[in-house]
């Protein structure tokens, strides 16, 4: 995955408006960062988590992080928005349009996409215009699922795996614990 010397920066992204249900972001910040801690290769990864984010803060994150993998966790729409937070903390809705629009200008830099939120596919289909691998979800998804197939995607990823393989895994990850949500999250790759 990673060919280089530098290592493979992951921005983390999440956001949960006062105005929805609490979501255990921190805990899926957490078990990310250990599944990267007990990688063989651990040393080829940086996490880098950036929380309570608002629209303005998305662009100047990737800017500053110059990330290969970006992951949002967080809330979703079943319109296909995803909900970031205003100043007062309420929810500001983005469109995917308006998503892939920053993304496009990233192209060069991200390889990967996950949005680990509920009804995140349309957003993943318009991000993949832009970047190779985006993962959505499909529909709704719990807490419980999107953290255990955080916890797979990373395992692999550790594991220096490709990005399909750690959707896969992912997947296999909530076969594994009886979740059924395990054709929830869907990859989505750049037409060449």
């Amino acid at each position: 995955m990673n060919s280089s010397d530098n290592p493979i920066k992951i921005l983390f992204l999440t956001a949960d408006p006062s105005d929805t249900s609490r979501l255990r972001l921190q805990q899926e910040c957490r078990e990310i960062e250990e599944r990267l801690q007990l990688a063989k290769q651990r040393e080829k990864f940086v996490l880098k988590p950036r929380l309570s984010v608002r629209v303005g803060d998305i662009t100047q994150a990737l800017y500053d992080v110059e990330p290969q993998i970006v992951h949002f966790s967080g809330h979703g729409t079943s319109t296909g928005a995803l909900c970031f937070e205003n100043e007062l903390g309420k929810t500001q809705p983005v469109e995917p349009s308006a998503l892939a629009a920053a993304f496009e200008l990233f192209a060069d830099q991200v390889n990967c996409v996950v949005l680990n939120a509920c009804y995140s596919e349309a957003q993943a289909k318009a991000i993949a215009d832009h970047i190779p691998f985006v993962i959505g979800m499909n529909e709704s998804i719990s807490d419980e699922a999107a953290i255990k197939f955080a916890v797979g995607f990373y395992k692999a990823v550790g594991a220096n795996r490709s990005i399909d393989v750690a959707y896969q895994s992912g997947r296999v990850e909530l076969q594994l614990a009886s979740i059924p949500e395990h054709l929830t999250p869907v990859l989505y790759e750049k037409k060449k």
